[in-house]
C-alpha cells in the first residue's frame, strides 16, 4: 500500500515513525455514548487523552493503531480530536470484537465485508474519517460460528482494499492457530495479518511457527501481570529477546492495549489501569526496549521493532 488511513487523512511510510500496534484511547460498548451520555465522561477522557499523548509524542511516539471497534464503542470524532491536538496519528479501524452484534449472525461473510469495505473506501460514522486497519477477534470459546462469520468477512474486506488484518487473541490457548486456518482458506497473505496478545504466553515454538509462516506477532500486552497468575512484564521481556535471538525478530510488533477509560472491565478484577500502568503509552520505550538493551539485543533489532516492522506490515508486498 502506498499510503494508510489515518482520522487526519492517509499517511506515507515516511510519516509512520515509532509505532504501537495496538490500543485504545477510549473502550465502551456500542451505542452507550449516544444513549447514554451521562455514562461516559467524554470531555474527561480527550483532556486524559491529550496529555498522555502529548507526553507520549515528546518523547518520540508518532504513531497508535487504535483498533476500538464498533462493538468497543469507537468514537471516531473523538479520536479526530485528540490527533488534531497531539499530533500523534490515529490509525482507525474496522470490524469487530467479541460483542458481535446478533444481527450479524445470520448474515453472510460478504455482507460484512461489504460493510468493512465501505468504512475503508467512504468513511466511517457518517465522516469522511476511513478506517487503515481491520480488527476481529476469538478467545477462548474459540472460532464460534459467528466468530467465523467475522473472520472470513475480515479476510474478504482485506482482499478487496489491501487493509491489514489486526486480531485478538487467547494466546495461552493458541488461538491465534485456529484464527490462521481460516485466513488461509481464504486465502489472505500472511504479512498482512497480525497476530495479537501474543505475549501472554511463553509456548515459544507456537510464537515461532506463526512467524516462520509470514505472520506478524503482536507482543501487545505490556506490562501483563495485571490477572492472577499471569507472567510480569519481565518475563515477557526475557521471552521477547529469545524470540529475537530465533531469527523472526523481523516479525514482532510492541504495544500495551492501553486504554486512557475503560468501562469494559471491572476494578476489581483487573485493578486501576492508570495505577497499574502510570507509564501508559510509554511503558515499552521507558522499560521494555532498555531491558532489551541490558539482555544484549542490539539497536538494529529494536529499531525493527519500534520502526521498521510496521512500516512492513502496512506498506509492504
Amino acid at each position: 500500500m502506498s499510503t494508510v488511513n489515518t482520522v487526519l487523512g492517509p499517511i506515507q511510510k515516511s510519516e509512520l515513525g515509532a509505532t504501537l500496534s495496538h490500543e485504545h484511547v477510549l473502550v465502551a460498548s456500542a451505542g452507550i455514548q449516544q444513549l447514554y451520555p451521562e455514562f461516559i465522561d467524554r470531555s474527561e477522557t480527550i483532556e486524559r487523552a491529550v496529555a498522555q499523548l502529548s507526553e507520549a509524542y515528546d518523547e518520540g511516539l508518532r504513531t497508535i493503531v487504535d483498533v476500538t471497534t464498533i462493538d468497543l464503542g469507537r468514537d471516531i470524532k473523538l479520536l479526530e480530536e485528540v490527533s488534531q491536538r497531539t499530533k500523534v496519528n490515529i490509525i482507525p479501524c474496522t470490524g469487530t470484537w467479541l460483542d458481535i452484534p446478533r444481527v450479524f449472525w445470520s448474515a453472510t461473510p460478504d455482507m460484512i465485508a461489504d460493510l468493512y469495505v465501505r468504512e475503508i473506501e467512504l468513511g466511517i460514522e457518517n465522516t469522511s474519517i476511513k478506517a487503515g486497519v481491520i480488527k476481529v477477534a476469538t478467545d477462548l470459546e474459540g472460532v464460534t460460528p459467528q466468530g467465523e462469520i467475522i473472520l472470513r468477512a475480515a479476510a474478504r474486506a482485506s482482499i478487496k482494499t489491501g487493509v491489514r488484518i489486526s486480531t485478538h487473541t487467547n494466546s495461552i490457548e493458541r488461538m491465534g492457530e485456529k484464527q490462521i486456518a481460516i485466513f488461509e482458506e481464504e486465502g489472505v497473505s500472511p504479512s498482512h495479518i497480525c497476530i495479537g496478545h501474543s505475549n501472554d504466553t511463553t509456548d515459544r515454538n507456537y510464537l515461532i511457527g506463526m512467524a516462520e509462516k509470514g505472520y506478524y506477532i503482536g507482543l501487545d500486552h505490556y506490562p501483563g501481570g495485571r490477572v492472577a497468575g499471569s507472567i510480569d512484564w519481565q518475563e515477557r521481556t526475557r521471552i521477547l529477546k529469545d524470540l529475537v535471538d530465533a531469527g523472526i525478530g523481523d516479525k514482532l510488533m510492541l504495544s500495551h492495549d492501553h486504554s486512557t477509560s475503560t468501562t469494559i472491565a471491572t476494578r476489581a478484577a483487573y485493578g486501576d489501569r492508570q495505577a497499574f500502568n502510570p507509564d501508559g503509552y510509554l511503558f515499552v520505550s521507558r522499560n521494555v526496549l532498555p531491558r532489551l538493551k541490558e539482555l544484549g539485543v542490539d539497536a538494529t533489532s529494536i529499531e525493527k521493532l519500534v520502526y521498521q516492522n510496521p512500516q512492513e506490515y502496512f506498506f509492504g508486498e
